[in-house]
């Protein structure tokens, strides 16, 4: 949902208003305009700026088979060129507004399952052929395949579910609500704040963007979002200056000495393709690049969709026209997140913050991409907004993509009402994209074999239903 006044679209048979850019883009054609373009990249950058930070966190803790560990510093240039270069990719080939980073979930797969029974260039070549199939399944057409054979309903409960699922990174990212140790022996999973209490500054930051961005999309102001993270941005650099502030998280709002930084690219193309396969077997490797794909797969397809439907992307049956596209730059992001040692690269879910500014087109990509190659070099800069700033957005978005897309599911016919309410409940109760794709798909074949509907089920997703119960099954044949 924008929360500006739509933009005038030219009349049938009439070409767009703006010059070449506007043509490429197609920006007046589907509704939007340059400056939403620009605010929603702006919007999109803030609110995933944290991965340049985090993810170099989670690849440079952990150790190869050699007991090598990745450096920091090159892991920040890694993530973000390859952050720049996908999301500009996306938005040039694709045209729409889904910007790429490493992929939270995935990377951790490659730090604690693939990196300690190899080298980090194998860990990081298994990554690569996972890119690969995922170009050769778009090639050949089997991945548009299992993205159509989704029934609306379904599809519906996947963009509900992200909905759901960003609006629980927002809270969990800003201290908001956080999770309870396992020394407190009980079975409840989260607790208000830190201590079952609102404390602190930065949690009163979050309180205070929230509202303001509530209130300015009711209001219908242009640039809600982006005025939200910038008052409150600039109002978190004056309390971290003049109040004793314990701990803002992983961003620190504090304007850097030097705001400079010098890249290193040098693990850049450190892959090994095949030297995994070496070390663990062929069995096994192939298992590792398996886990790999699916995550990388679904988790993609389930963004992909939500997005396209909040961006009003998507025809009457919810499928987007020249999806392929943006399938095989996915798949390119992919290989490319291996060959930089960045881990898989994958379309983000803060992108709504974007669209919930009102971009439409991949111009936005274009904006967030250049401003991931700026952070090459001014890195202090980029990561000095903090989360209880950025992730107000996601919290407001998370509710507009569940205000559109609820009303649209037929509860009448649970064999579609119950995979949708399954599907969007356990994406944010699982923490994973991947997993609420995997038991929704199983739960609405199971039910249609049930209810003597099994012919109204497309062959491929009886085919991604064996897939996820093989997967869910590994760990019990003894195959993890």
């Amino acid at each position: 949902m924008s929360t500006s006044a739509p933009a005038k679209v030219p009349a049938p048979g009439q070409p767009p208003a703006g010059g070449a850019l506007d043509r490429y883009f197609r920006i007046s054609e589907r509704g939007s305009t340059l400056p939403r373009e620009i605010r929603g990249g702006v919007a999109t950058f803030f609110a995933m700026a944290y991965i340049i930070v985090l993810n170099p966190i989670i690849l440079s803790g952990a150790k190869d088979m050699y007991g090598h560990q990745l450096d920091y510093g090159q892991l920040v240039t890694a993530t973000a060129v390859t952050a720049a270069f996908t999301t500009l990719l996306m938005g040039v080939i694709g045209n729409v507004p889904i910007a790429l980073a490493a992929g939270l979930g995935v990377n951790t797969v490659v730090a604690l399952q693939l990196a300690p029974r190899m080298s980090w260039p194998d860990a990081m070549g298994m990554v690569v052929l996972a890119g690969f199939v995922v170009m050769l399944l778009v090639a050949t057409g089997l991945r548009e395949r299992v993205m159509n054979a989704v029934p609306l309903g379904l599809r519906k409960g996947i963009s509900i579910g992200i909905g759901l699922f960003i609006m629980i990174i927002g809270l969990v990212d800003s201290g908001f609500v956080s999770r309870i140790p396992d020394a407190a022996h009980t079975t409840v999973p989260l607790q208000l704040g830190s201590d079952g209490h609102l404390n602190g500054w930065p949690v009163l930051i979050f309180v205070l963007g929230a509202l303001l961005t509530l209130a300015l999309i009711v209001r219908k102001v242009p640039g809600a979002i982006l005025i939200s993270i910038v008052a409150m941005t600039v109002l978190a650099l004056i309390v971290n200056a003049t109040a004793t502030i314990p701990s803002w998280g992983l961003t620190t709002p504090k304007w850097p000495g030097n705001p400079v930084a010098t890249p290193d690219f040098g693990l850049l193309g450190k892959v090994s393709l095949f030297g995994g396969f070496d070390k663990v077997g062929v069995l096994t490797g192939v298992l590792f690049v398996f886990t790999v794909l699916l995550s990388c797969f679904f988790d993609a397809m389930g963004t992909i969709m939500g997005i396209g439907d909040e961006a009003k992307l998507t025809d009457a049956e919810g499928q987007m026209p020249g999806i392929n596209k943006v399938l095989f730059v996915d798949g390119i992001a992919v290989a490319a997140g291996g060959a930089s040692s960045s881990s898989a690269t994958t379309c983000f879910v803060e992108s709504t913050a974007g669209v919930g500014e009102g971009a439409r087109t991949g111009f936005a990509n274009v904006v967030t991409g250049l401003l991931f190659a700026a952070a090459l070099f001014l890195t202090p800069v980029a990561t000095m907004v903090p989360s209880q700033a950025a992730t107000p957005a996601l919290v407001a978005v998370g509710f507009l993509i569940l205000s559109h897309s609820i009303r649209d599911i037929d509860w009448a016919d649970y064999t579609i009402a119950i995979p949708a309410f399954v599907t969007m409940l356990m994406m944010p109760f699982t923490y994973s994209i991947t997993n609420g794709i995997g038991m929704g798909f199983l739960t609405f074949v199971v039910l249609r074999l049930a209810a003597g509907r099994g012919r109204e089920v497309p062959v491929a997703l009886y085919v991604v239903a064996a897939v996820f119960g093989f997967y869910y099954l590994m760990p019990a044949l003894g195959l993890t």
